[in-house]
């Protein structure tokens, strides 16, 4: 069972998040931030992965703690669920079209983090979401499951849409690295025999 239950505490937030890599999308999420739990389901159906997220954040601040450390949490979780990666394909990339947006998303389980963010947001809010807290998201999680993440918006009018596509496609894109490869299920797949 790739599975993984993570406890982060600080003066900032409070957040306790599972995460199975084999489920079937199901997600129970409580960010206290109306926006994100949107994004994270949306992230888990996509994915197809089962994700709780309980957090208590300084939302009387704003959202950046809340958003950022749950990305830290989310990132601690895929990391603690791939071990060794062995099995894995390791790649993975979506094209997502909502509407009038189109936004490419490409993974690399590489064990190094770069965050190629080509995302164009019109708008700097979506209700009380600060949509530059999109791309903090992402950083955190790569802070703590070190991969080649490539984000590149092709077209979009609408905030909201860009940002659905995001994290849809990057459930998407996840999806396919994650998943495990029958031919080499037991092989590190890099030629350097570790990632």
């Amino acid at each position: 069972m790739r599975t993984s239950a993570i406890e982060r505490n600080t003066m900032e937030t409070r957040i306790a998040l599972t995460l199975n890599l084999d489920g079937t999308g199901a997600s129970d999420i409580k960010t206290g931030c109306g926006f994100l739990d949107h994004m994270l389901t949306l992230f888990a159906r996509h994915g197809d992965f089962d994700l709780t997220v309980k957090c208590q954040g300084d939302t009387e601040v704003d959202y950046h703690h809340t958003v950022e450390d749950i990305g830290i949490a989310l990132g601690q979780a895929f990391e603690n669920c791939l071990g060794d990666k062995r099995g894995i394909s390791r790649y993975g990339q979506f094209l997502l079209p909502m509407d009038e947006t189109l936004v490419l998303c490409a993974v690399d389980l590489s064990g190094r983090a770069y965050l190629g963010w080509a995302v164009d947001l019109p708008a700097q809010k979506v209700g009380d979401f600060d949509t530059e807290l999109g791309k903090e998201f992402w950083l955190g999680f790569l802070r703590h499951c070190p991969a080649s993440l490539h984000f590149r918006e092709l077209s979009g009018e609408n905030t909201h849409h860009i940002l659905e596509a995001v994290f849809k496609g990057a459930g998407r894109a996840l999806k396919q690295a994650v998943a495990l490869d029958e031919k080499h299920r037991d092989e590190i797949p890099s030629t350097k025999g570790l990632l």
